[in-house]
């Protein structure tokens, strides 16, 4: 039953994007409503497949990454559908919605023995869950970052088309992709400690400087400094709008290189 409900949500996270992209090329509210709809109801089924799922395991202390990458995309559609609820920001679907699609593909693509292989990885939910909350907030900034390049690319080349219209003005953009990572640093900030402190349990260690940790850590400094220099130095418009693409990529590649350590040994 658990699969039955996040086979549903995919489907209908893609036919969300597909309808959302759609809304790029030809405008039309009746379209939007209607990718909301799938997004919303994407959202119920997804949740339902989560309690069902944390109801069905025996140890739900120890998250795998099909969990984790699943969290993820659902925290994402969550954002996303709060965002819309307060601004009524239909576009920021077309960029949200495929970014959470993909997760949850990616996260069903995984094979079966993913998951069993990384103790670090697999400890306490709160560590998943603090991590996996402060990467949404880098994946909102990064979203935000990618909308105010596109915003800034028609406006410096006056090309007023339908996406045009539907952007955010960029002073928005910027604060949404500020406030995001705002919030999601110190998120990332303590799953990293406390991912740390379960390392120090299970291993004797803090640290192991394997790849996946020391491009974590590096990661963290790097978006440390793009909070810096906003907060302080004032980065703001592009330079921040490309250094946060930059940090999202690093994430990522810290994802990635987390998977591909679980086809290893153990270290």
């Amino acid at each position: 039953m658990t699969s039955l409900f996040f086979v549903v949500t995919m489907a209908l996270y893609f036919a969300a994007t597909v309808s959302f992209l759609a809304c790029v090329l030809w405008p039309s509210d009746a379209l939007s409503k209607v990718s909301l709809g799938m997004t919303a109801v994407g959202f119920a089924t997804h949740t339902i497949a989560l309690v069902a799922w944390m109801v069905g395991v025996t140890d739900v202390s120890l998250p795998g990454f099909y969990e984790a990458l699943s969290f993820f995309s659902w925290m994402l559609i969550l954002v996303f559908l709060a965002v819309e609820f307060r601004h009524r920001l239909h576009v920021l679907g077309s960029f949200i919605v495929p970014l959470a699609m993909v997760s949850l593909v990616a996260a069903a693509a995984l094979p079966d023995t993913a998951p069993t292989l990384v103790p670090v990885f697999r400890t306490l939910w709160v560590h998943v869950t603090l991590s996996m909350l402060g990467t949404v907030g880098f994946a909102v900034a990064f979203v935000a970052g990618v909308m105010y390049l596109i915003q800034d690319g028609l406006l410096k080349s006056k090309r007023v088309n339908s996406l045009y219209v539907k952007l955010p003005a960029l002073d928005f953009l910027d604060h949404l992709s500020q406030q995001s990572i705002v919030l999601g640093f110190p998120l990332l900030t303590l799953g990293i400690i406390t991912g740390a402190l379960s390392a120090e349990f299970s291993r004797g260690a803090y640290l192991n400087w394997n790849p996946e940790q020391t491009w974590a850590l590096v990661t963290w400094v790097f978006y440390f400094a793009v909070l810096l220099g906003r907060l302080t130095m004032g980065w703001r418009a592009k330079r921040a709008a490309y250094l946060t693409i930059i940090g999202f990529v690093g994430v990522i590649l810290t994802l990635i290189g987390v998977v591909l350590k679980s086809h290893g040994p153990v270290s």
